[in-house]
């Protein structure tokens, strides 16, 4: 019985599942810990987006760039909107398909411009034709917006790339934008979620992201159902083995059967006389 548990090929396949079932519940628990970590970025974007709205130089200033853990939060700020230096952003997503955001600087009465992003508009015709922009409202206005940190290719996955129409860039790199501007500029900058006095009309408002967990979970269920099938398996192809070797132990004489010739197969065997070997009895004649 032994013998037949750690033959050759039962060594191998011990040795299959002892590899690839640790190596299932490390994939479960590894897409587990992804799980996890979205499900904790969830609860805190939302827990931000829900937050009390603060004046934004409490969340960033001049030449720093906005706290991950702030990112979402409402902020607000007093000032006037400079439409001489608004940007479009390209390749935007709005409600009815790609477009463009709007980047308007708002310089504020202490001082520093915030970026604030008021909202998407659909591309024009052409890609080097203007879109149809609403201008932002002239003189002071208080906005509110969910504060977000510098764009990065590394952050967003977008490339940066020339020839865009005057006007035009691709991310919301800060510090690049601020280099051409003739203020200061606050770190980070706001999707508008509100404005007083409001325009009218206006660029389509961002909407608050949803929340994405992903699969991570269910992966996560069927690594460890993969590893109760493999053990599963072992424990039914052991059972089957040591059955088989059971009842070879208890019956040899099944194998030999198997292979003994019958006593009645001796005549046919190829033995038979030949009738040329026979005697032959004569007849004299009369």
């Amino acid at each position: 019985m032994f013998r037949v548990l750690f033959s050759s090929r039962m060594l191998a396949f011990h040795a299959l599942v002892l590899l690839i079932v640790p190596s299932f519940i490390w994939l479960g628990f590894w897409q587990l810990g992804r799980w996890e970590e979205k499900q904790a970025a969830a609860d805190l974007q939302q827990a931000n987006i829900e937050s009390t709205p603060v004046p934004v130089e409490k969340l960033t200033e001049v030449g720093t760039d906005v706290d991950r853990d702030d990112r979402w939060k409402p902020v607000e700020a007093t000032g006037t909107y400079d439409a001489e230096h608004e940007l479009l952003v390209r390749n935007r997503d709005g409600s009815r398909g790609v477009g463009l955001y709007v980047l308007t600087p708002l310089v504020t009465d202490a001082g520093p411009a915030l970026l604030v992003n008021r909202g998407w508009v659909p591309m024009p015709a052409t890609a080097t034709s203007q879109p149809d922009v609403p201008p932002p409202p002239t003189g002071e206005v208080t906005v509110t917006g969910r504060i977000q940190y510098s764009e990065t290719p590394q952050n967003t996955g977008i490339r940066e790339r020339g020839g865009l129409p005057e006007g035009q860039i691709m991310i919301i790199d800060v510090d690049k934008i601020a280099a051409d501007l003739p203020y200061p500029v606050y770190g980070g900058f706001a999707e508008l979620t509100d404005q007083d006095p409001p325009s009218d009309p206006a660029p389509e408002r961002v909407a608050a992201p949803e929340t994405n967990m992903g699969m991570n979970l269910s992966y996560a269920v069927q690594w460890w159902v993969f590893t109760v099938v493999a053990i599963v398996g072992w424990i039914f192809l052991m059972r089957r083995e040591l059955r088989d070797a059971r009842a070879a132990e208890q019956d040899p004489s099944a194998d030999e059967a198997s292979v003994r010739p019958t006593r009645g197969s001796d005549a046919h065997d190829g033995t038979a006389e030949n009738p040329s070997d026979m005697p032959v009895r004569t007849e004299s004649g009369s």
